[in-house]
């Protein structure tokens, strides 16, 4: 991945588990982590910059993760980020749902941190 900085914008309204995604994911090699708490948060950021990833939580005050989803999916400038959901929903209809809105992953809490990294570095690497 050269010295391509690669942008990644995680969404959580917890601060540890935004603390916890971005000690795992900043570890590969030229990715810059922005962090919002709230789904409202994301979407004043988003105009902000271009990002190559979004890793978003579900369940948040105000905007939740699958309305953001949703948003980016169907906005022409932001249809192309990929997207990986991580939840404490477990449910089958939840992972569904999240994939057929768009979702390249759907990854459920507590998550492997070393699984999370090699999804990340794989979907960057595509990306």
């Amino acid at each position: 991945m050269a010295s391509e900085v690669r942008k990644i914008l995680v969404i959580d309204d917890s601060p540890t588990t935004r603390f916890l995604i971005a000690s795992v994911i900043e570890q590969i090699e030229g990715v810059q982590i922005v962090e919002a708490e709230s789904g409202f948060e994301a979407l004043k950021i988003l105009p902000s910059s271009h990002f190559d990833l979004v890793l978003t939580d579900i369940n948040m005050p105000d905007i939740n993760g699958l309305e953001v989803l949703n948003f980016l999916k169907n906005h022409p400038n932001y249809k192309n980020i990929p997207v990986i959901i991580i939840s404490t929903e477990k449910a089958k209809k939840d992972r569904r749902k999240g994939l057929r809105l768009g979702a390249e992953e759907y990854i459920t809490k507590p998550f492997d941190a070393k699984a999370l990294f090699q999804i990340v570095e794989r979907i960057l690497v595509k990306a």
